[in-house]
């Protein structure tokens, strides 16, 4: 297609081999990680009372985890019998262990049903976000797609959603368990013995200031680092879409160098990011581990019940709460570590949220815009830019009902630009476009595209059945609709030859020509029928055998008698317009001349046009 096609929602979104990346800076990644916060905030406030019920369940659950200390505490001196003078007492022993493990149990329980309820709660969530974001993706002009490259959507719609999970599923249960439980065994321990509570947490302050030292500019460095994980997604894109034709200029090694430099770049920055901080985690990480803690509880532990300080029913649960401390602070550390990447996932999809939709005045997706008459086709001063270039600079062009407009001139004059705007793929910046006097904008879409159809060079088949591809625009016509488009297409003998008929798959099943898909997407305008039509020229790319079926296709698509059609064509040959009404030569983003066939002919560039393609 033309350098000023729009590109589609199927393209492949490939990247400039000359596009840079800025190297990201430490104000930049803090900003980010700033509003990468404000933005989860934001995203989650529809299960906000799911997430406060799953916080209250988890705090219930975590004063219930101190239930069993209690109880074991009560059978380690229901066992010994308050030092073994006594010999233990049988019914104490069937107390403790009943509400040893009852509290065990419910606890258990209440810790299950928070979990059950943020999970639903984030289940809801990832739903309202993907329906969110499909609808947005829909509403977007096209412009929005050509500017953005398919890495970025994709990780949007597909990462980013599961990556938000973590923190909704398992944070608000998991962080609540994680603060409240250690600050209640504490308190217990504290109960039983001071000097004990002390030993629990003696070497805390050795782990709490390494890990602060660790932490410093965590926020910062995360949003670094998923910004160039973003870069490798993007070249990774780049080269994997646009490797057929890497390959065929001979190119593979500079567009992979382009991967590889990336993929270097963030390795290079991960080692000098992680590696000091690894050595640190790791001295930290020592002064929590089992072996220390044992030794420090059990040792000090003994010399204070020798000094009678303590006794050794106590020592049991000090030396659990002991060990589970520190499995609380790496839950929090790891719940810090999971919301720093889901504020950047929070972000990017926000921004696919908040991404420009076209404007939609009418209120009714079913009814017809009141006032429509007739079904000519007015654009009034109308101007678009692709960011500082004007595609179409204040183009007014009027097409009469029932007939034929050709827009011709050299790539990049506007021609797909003003088609596409036509279709509404984007709204002008300027002026307007009205089909039947009524304005695009005051146009359901749903009805629009009852009105408007479309062939463009690039046929647009989706992963779907035969089927499905042709009755995109008519989900409710029937398989004799389907074959009489089919038919008049000519394609319906391809298509009876497939092994599933109108159930096959494409590219699952079977894969098409490029002839064949372009008479798949004329058929599919051929069953919608519109009273607008407009072709961007089918068979420019076509084989001599398949442009004589592709036109027979069209012939019977714009000749129909019974439903006549104000077409609109790009034509990129001026002997292919010879027959049409109107023919409108463009010129950069201007209407350099219109009129008959006859009346351009001895235009200066239709005969450019016409001379170039006869060489």
């Amino acid at each position: 297609m033309n350098s000023d096609t729009i590109q589609s929602t199927t393209s492949t979104g490939s990247i400039s081999p000359d596009t840079t990346y800025d190297e990201p800076d430490v104000v930049s990644s803090r900003e980010k990680d700033k509003a990468g916060r404000k933005a989860f905030q934001r995203l989650i406030r529809p299960i906000s009372l799911e997430l406060a019920i799953a916080r209250i369940l988890a705090f219930i659950s975590a004063v219930l985890s101190v239930g069993p200390y209690i109880a074991l505490v009560w059978l380690a001196k229901a066992l010994l019998g308050q030092g073994g003078a006594q010999g233990s007492n049988e019914g104490e022993v069937k107390s403790a262990l009943t509400l040893l493990i009852g509290l065990f149990v419910a606890r258990l329980v209440v810790y299950l049903v928070a979990l059950t309820v943020s999970h639903f709660a984030d289940v809801k969530l990832r739903h309202l976000l993907q329906r969110q974001i499909a609808q947005r993706l829909s509403q977007a002009p096209l412009s929005w797609f050509s500017r953005t490259n398919s890495g970025q959507v994709r990780k949007a719609v597909q990462d980013d959603t599961a990556e938000i999970h973590a923190v909704v599923a398992h944070a608000p249960v998991d962080s609540t368990v994680a603060i409240v439980s250690p600050l209640a065994l504490l308190a217990y321990v504290f109960y039983l013995n001071w000097m004990l509570g002390i030993l629990a947490i003696i070497t805390l302050p050795v782990y709490l200031g390494l890990m602060a030292f660790t932490m410093r500019g965590m926020g910062e460095k995360t949003a670094e680092m998923d910004t160039r994980l973003g870069h490798v997604s993007a070249t990774m894109v780049e080269f994997v879409t646009g490797i057929s034709v890497v390959k065929a200029f001979g190119q593979t090694g500079k567009a992979h160098a382009r991967y590889d430099r990336a993929t270097k770049d963030f390795h290079k920055f991960y080692l000098a990011w992680c590696g000091p901080m690894l050595r640190i985690s790791a001295m930290s990480y020592v002064a929590i581990s089992t072996s220390v803690l044992v030794l420090v509880n059990l040792g000090l532990g003994s010399l204070l019940i020798r000094s009678g300080h303590a006794q050794a029913t106590d020592l049991i649960p000090t030396t659990i709460v002991a060990l589970a401390i520190p499995q609380a602070f790496e839950t929090l550390a790891n719940m810090a570590w999971s919301l720093q990447i889901a504020g950047s996932a929070a972000l990017r999809v926000q921004n696919i949220l908040n991404i420009p939709q076209i404007s939609q005045d009418a209120a009714s997706a079913a009814a017809l815009p009141e006032g429509i008459k007739g079904q000519s086709v007015d654009f009034v001063d109308v101007s678009y830019s692709y960011g500082a270039h004007k595609a179409v600079d204040h183009v007014s062009l009027h097409l009469e009902a029932g007939t034929t407009t050709a827009l011709i001139g050299p790539s990049g004059s506007g021609k797909t630009t003003l088609a596409t705007l036509l279709a509404r793929f984007s709204d002008p910046d300027e002026g307007c476009i009205r089909i039947g006097g009524v304005d695009l904008r005051h146009w359901p879409a749903e009805t629009l595209y009852r009105h408007v159809g479309f062939v463009l060079q690039d046929p647009q088949i989706l992963s779907l059945s035969i089927r499905d591809n042709v009755a995109l625009g008519k989900e409710d016509a029937s398989d004799e609709e389907i074959w009489q488009a089919l038919e008049s297409a000519q394609v319906a003998d391809e298509i009876r030859a497939l092994a599933h008929g109108l159930d096959t798959i494409y590219g699952v099943d079977t894969h098409l020509s490029g002839g064949q898909c372009q008479r798949l997407a004329i058929a599919r305008a051929l069953l919608l029928n519109t009273p607008v039509l407009i072709l961007d020229e089918a068979t420019a790319f076509a084989d001599p055998e398949s442009e004589a079926q592709i036109q027979q296709a069209l012939s019977a698509l714009v000749h129909n008698p019974q439903h006549p059609k104000t077409v609109l064509v790009i034509a990129h040959r001026p002997a292919s317009v010879r027959h049409v009404d109107q023919v409108v030569i463009m010129e950069n983003g201007k209407i350099s001349a219109k009129g008959t066939p006859q009346e351009v002919s001895e235009e200066p560039l239709y005969m450019a046009l016409w001379e170039g393609s006869t060489r």
